[in-house]
């Protein structure tokens, strides 16, 4: 009796065949899952990575750009009213300062300006409120600025008559003999509103988390969305390093904080200055989190219905287990066809390798819409940057010829700012139906970013995306806008290869053809030279 109950008890600690290959089968789905999730999650995120370091390098670009033609604007400016003054010892107080006033009124580049003799005095201000005028300059910048001769762009540093953070651009003044008059300088209130909030405060206002700063050359904040950093030195910055090197490009970094960012950043020509634009490694995990979550919620009921396939096939059928499993540790990797079920003797193996299929498919349609949300803007409907990124690199591998128009709505700023956002939205919308009615068939039109379109005109020469782009705009002019107001839009056209023979090249082209649309009153079309 007792060798009975032994007996019993030991068998009773046996696994069954059953739960044994249940169990075997159970562990290796899980673990299947869990790579296939690993794999999804480390192929997103270098993604992701790679394509926000790009991003952020283009948008740094750009700035550049615009920060390059302003400052070559203030100099103009500066050496242009420098000229006016040569005879300023024969000229009237009053006719300085209604001059130096006209110069700051009329570009709105400079908080205020200063004439100072070649002796250091303070001969003129424009605002006379400032009350510096008569005073003898104080400051090292100044100083420098007034020996060198020359054209000068000094460090940020605070006044000591107002206690303002400022930077500084003088111009030499020079009598039509030769003599060194003085200098002629242009300020810029950094903590304060000045030209270059005007120009890049527009777009920092991100949910993502993304921001950009700008720093001089000598590695000093001279704007940051953060006024109190503003003057700062963070010349240990790795991507400062670059730019105090001329230097341009995308990399991982760590900023002062510790913190983990994506940097895109770009040295510009005119000053020797650098702009940087960065997003938080943080908010690419926020993403890849999302995007895990909706992959298995996904995937969720297929495997459970595969896992209970499994327990009841398992006593008789384990050959297509070690099949199936095999698939399912490639998901994510390769294109996979299931064997038809048919091949199959048993029943129970044509069910399972049926769920797996059904797996598979809900798998392929979720990354298809995955896909197709990320190409497309929510707002428009159009497809978004990355897919006109990706087709007009498409285009110029397979050496087709095009023209790219970039489209700006006028004053939508102002728009934003009279009717509000909601208001703005409609406006956009209606600009998007003028857009589509007016293309041919095989036109495409993209949403560039905030109020700008692109619009691709495949084997189009400039002088026929001319008149294309002609006919958006005035169809837009005539149409019956959501806004008492009447709508505009102003147009740059760019060419490929004509003009430029790769995408950031082109895609600056039509910018900067857009920007001589606006600089010559907006509502008009211009050709890239």
């Amino acid at each position: 009796m007792y060798r009975g109950l032994k007996s019993t008890f030991c068998q009773s600690k046996k696994l069954s065949l059953t739960t044994l290959l249940t169990g075997l089968v159970t562990l290796v789905i899980l673990l299947t899952s869990s790579i296939l999730l690993i794999g999804s999650y480390e192929s997103k995120k270098q993604s992701l990575m790679k394509t926000t370091l790009h991003l952020n390098y283009i948008n740094a670009d750009r700035m550049s750009r615009t920060m390059d033609s302003l400052f070559v604007s203030m100099r103009s400016s500066l050496k242009y009213n420098s000229a006016r003054l040569s005879d300023i010892e024969a000229m009237a107080p009053e006719q300085v300062n209604e001059s130096l006033d006209q110069m700051r009124s009329s570009s709105n580049f400079f908080n205020s300006i200063t004439m100072v003799e070649a002796s250091g005095f303070i001969r003129n201000v424009s605002p006379a409120s400032l009350g510096t005028t008569g005073k003898h300059i104080t400051s090292k910048n100044s100083q420098v600025a007034l020996a060198l001769r020359k054209p000068y762009i000094s460090s940020p540093y605070l006044t000591a008559n107002t206690k303002r953070l400022i930077v500084f651009l003088s111009q030499p003044v020079v009598s039509s003999a030769g003599t060194y008059l003085g200098m002629l300088s242009g300020t810029i209130y950094l903590q304060e509103n000045n030209i270059l909030s005007e120009i890049f405060d527009n777009g920092q206002e991100d949910d993502s988390g993304a921001y950009y700063y700008i720093v001089d050359s000598e590695g000093h904040l001279v704007y940051h969305p953060d006024k109190q950093r503003i003057g700062q030195d963070v010349s240990s910055n790795a991507v400062v390093q670059q730019l105090l090197n001329k230097q341009s490009g995308e990399q991982p970094v760590r900023n002062l904080k510790g913190i983990d960012l994506l940097a895109g950043y770009s040295s510009v020509p005119a000053n020797g200055w650098g702009i940087v634009v960065v997003s938080p490694v943080s908010q690419i995990q926020h993403e890849l989190v999302g995007h895990i979550r909706i992959l298995i919620w996904y995937c969720l009921g297929p495997f459970i219905i595969l896992l209970l396939g499994v327990i009841l096939l398992a006593r008789k059928f384990a050959r297509p287990f070690v099949y199936l499993a095999d698939v399912v540790s490639r998901m994510g990797t390769e294109k996979i066809e299931l064997q038809e079920a048919k091949r199959y003797w048993s029943r129970e193996a044509y069910l399972l390798t049926d769920g797996v299929s059904l797996a598979l498919d809900n798998i392929q349609q979720q990354t298809e819409q995955l896909t197709q949300e990320a190409a497309t803007d929510v707002l428009t409907g159009l497809m978004n940057r990355r897919s006109l990124e990706h087709t007009i690199s498409q285009w110029i591998a397979s050496g087709v010829p095009f023209s790219l128009v970039m489209l700006d709505v006028d004053n939508f700023k102002l728009v934003n700012d009279t009717h509000g956002h909601h208001l703005g939205d409609e406006v956009l919308k209606h600009v998007v139906r003028m857009i589509v009615t007016s293309l041919r068939p095989d036109d495409v039109c993209y949403r560039y970013g905030g109020e700008e379109f692109v619009i691709l005109l495949a084997r189009t020469l400039p002088a026929e995306a001319f008149s294309a782009a002609e006919r958006i705009r005035k169809a837009v002019e005539r149409s019956k806008a959501p806004i008492p107001e009447q709508l505009t839009v102003s147009q740059g056209i760019a060419h490929y290869p004509s003009h430029a023979s790769e995408l950031e090249g082109l895609l600056g082209k039509a910018d900067q053809a857009l920007y001589l649309a606006k600089s010559k009153g907006r509502n008009r079309t211009v050709i890239t030279e």
